[in-house]
């Protein structure tokens, strides 16, 4: 017993030589995931959607780390394809995958755009799913591995106007399960962060308008709204040798949110 005790120490927690890919962590709260990584130690290869990438580029390399960049669409088989096979170009190896890119639009259920259900279910839930696939493949071979699904609070109850969102985030957690299950023997652990009410530019308007902030912040039990640091330690955890035995869990970031009625 002694011995297992002496042998654990901080270093359980870097990311030190690790390769990560973090899906359309060029902004939002993929940054977050992404920045975390890089200051325990990681490299990052980051496929994304949308053109901008000098803020993340200039972060990461600021920690005197490597990031690279693959531009693409996640429902595109081809696309997956390239990110598995352009990281492994790149670095050799795939330890930590975080899925994180999504999108979600509003509108009433009675009036909800297929091709926007369409968009949302394929980006935010199947290409989770096929992805990770793909990636398990190397992380099998490789005998290791940590996948990070994303989550909501809308992982464990619903909201009006995003059906397509409520439904993805809540399979997304079925999702993890099932990872865990299937991995675990294989030394890949699946786990999940899901984020409650964060601050965030996107979410900008949103705050802004005082019923909607205060109806949220209400239910709060910490009173106030998460901030992107709030998510980092989490998501350095989870990606590290420290949850070795932490498999199929999901970690609500949401200052009780999900706790209150």
């Amino acid at each position: 017993m002694n011995e297992q005790l002496s042998r654990f120490s901080m270093d359980y927690f870097s990311l030190k030589g690790k390769t990560a890919i973090v899906t359309g962590a060029n902004q939002g709260l993929g940054m977050a995931y992404a920045v975390a990584f890089a200051k325990a130690g990681a490299d990052l290869y980051i496929p994304h959607f949308t053109d901008d990438i000098r803020e993340i580029k200039e972060l990461i390399n600021a920690e005197g780390k490597k990031v690279s960049f693959i531009q693409g669409d996640l429902t595109d088989p081809n696309y997956r394809k390239e990110v598995v096979a352009g990281c492994i170009r790149e670095y050799g190896k795939i330890d930590v995958l975080v899925n994180n890119a999504g999108v979600s639009k509003f509108a009433h259920f009675t009036e909800y755009p297929d091709s926007a259900w369409k968009q949302c279910i394929d980006i935010d839930l199947n290409s989770v799913y096929y992805l990770s696939h793909e990636i398990a493949n190397v992380m099998i071979k490789q005998k290791n591995g940590k996948i990070i699904n994303i989550g909501s609070a809308l992982s464990f109850t619903a909201d009006k106007k995003c059906p397509p969102y409520t439904v993805a985030k809540h399979g997304v957690i079925g999702m993890t399960r099932v990872f865990a299950n299937e991995l675990g023997e294989y030394n890949i652990q699946t786990n999940a962060i899901c984020p409650g009410f964060l601050a965030t530019e996107v979410n900008k308007d949103l705050r802004a308008d005082p019923s909607f902030y205060n109806k949220i912040t209400k239910r709060i039990p910490m009173e106030r709204w998460g901030e992107l640091d709030d998510l980092m330690g989490t998501a350095v955890f989870l990606a590290s040798k420290a949850s070795d035995y932490v498999n199929g869990w999901n970690i609500s970031i949401d200052g009780g949110f999900t706790t209150t009625l």
